[in-house]
């Protein structure tokens, strides 16, 4: 068994560590104790209850597209030159930055504050693990 403590479950669903507890609690949720005698909760279970569970990306685009990587956020920063833009936004606890060219900001009205999609279609997404831990 993978067990992930309850705080890291917590971060990872973006969730308090009280609303784990209370899934775990209401029985939404399964837990163990590790060999130290705490909750822990299965790694492939928590997957499962995340992918159950996820919510989707408001749909503010009205348009079906290929790309399924969408983040609803709001622009934080933008950087423009003559012919250049950096587009920085913040999408729930992620921040994604954009280059584009300044006309594609000036012709959707990016500036700080606007509610704003970011769609990733990529072809290389690179997968870590943490510590370089298989």
């Amino acid at each position: 068994m993978t067990g992930i403590r309850i705080r890291q479950a917590a971060e990872l669903l973006g969730v308090s560590d009280d609303t784990v507890r209370r899934w775990i609690d209401n029985g939404s949720l399964a837990a163990e104790k590790d060999e130290s005698g705490r909750k822990v909760v299965d790694g492939p279970a928590l997957a499962e209850f995340a992918r159950a569970n996820a919510s989707k990306s408001p749909d503010l685009l009205g348009s079906e597209s290929s790309a399924r990587n969408r983040f609803t956020g709001i622009v934080t920063a933008v950087v423009m030159d003559k012919v250049m833009a950096q587009v920085e936004m913040q999408c729930g606890p992620f921040r994604v930055v954009s280059l584009m060219s300044s006309e594609a900001v000036r012709d959707l009205g990016l500036e700080p504050g606007k509610v704003a999609v970011a769609v990733v279609k990529s072809t290389t997404v690179i997968v870590e693990t943490p510590g370089g831990v298989a």
